[in-house]
């Protein structure tokens, strides 16, 4: 008496023999299953041909994200282009903050754009862009090792926006000269989600390090 077949043995079995339907052609039209698209059964080559579909649309769908990411990407490298230009272009050093901010605001589209500096040569100690900064502003910018994107936690570098109250969501750029940081930037959107925690963070970084390379010629 034979013993009874469980459905894992016959699965084991025809993968240790894979010529088995090349000895039995006729099964391939007999074999009858469910298929999950259209609830009708189906030919094991009707299903295996929906298997390939799926999979082949799903590598469709994979290859369009690919491509809107590269899309966003080069575009966002052509306005840093754009935005790295204009810092160039700025030969007084005295207007380069607002040139850094000005820029950033009209080239990104960000709705606020602010920063502070401190530590600047005494001819510029007076100017808007080193006023009300705390100490505990200045320890803040020594603790980001990367910038900081997420809700607006009530902090004190969003309170320099001209419009602190309507940013739902900020991103905060430390700007440094080797290890020692000497300025934050700021950047503002009423739109909760323009900068979230999960966003990838590699132009902000060069943002970061450009604006500080450029803003560097203030420091006393």
């Amino acid at each position: 008496m034979n013993a009874a077949l469980d459905s894992d043995s016959v699965a084991q079995y025809l993968a240790d023999h894979p010529q088995f339907f090349e000895e039995h052609v006729g099964l391939l039209g007999q074999v009858k299953l469910s298929s999950p698209l259209t609830g009708k059964t189906v030919s094991l080559q009707e299903r295996q041909m929906e298997v390939m579909r799926d999979k082949y649309r799903m590598l469709e769908l994979r290859m369009a994200e690919l491509i809107r990411l590269a899309q966003e990407n080069a575009t966002i490298a052509n306005k840093f282009h754009a935005w790295t230009q204009a810092l160039l272009r700025e030969r007084d050093p005295a207007t380069l903050p607002r040139t850094v901010t000005v820029s950033l605001r009209e080239i990104f589209q960000v709705p606020q754009v602010t920063l502070r500096l401190w530590d600047v040569n005494p001819a510029h100690a007076g100017d808007w862009y080193t006023a009300g900064v705390s100490d505990d502003a200045r320890l803040f910018a020594a603790s980001l090792r990367a910038p900081y994107c997420g809700s607006n936690n009530d902090f004190e570098a969003v309170r320099w926006l001209d419009d602190a109250a309507a940013v739902q969501s900020t991103a905060i750029l430390p700007l440094r000269a080797g290890e020692a940081a000497f300025g934050l930037l700021i950047l503002g959107s009423p739109d909760p989600s323009r900068f979230t925690a999960a966003m990838a963070t590699d132009f902000l970084v060069h943002i970061g390090e450009t604006a500080s390379a450029a803003l560097a010629a203030l420091r006393a």
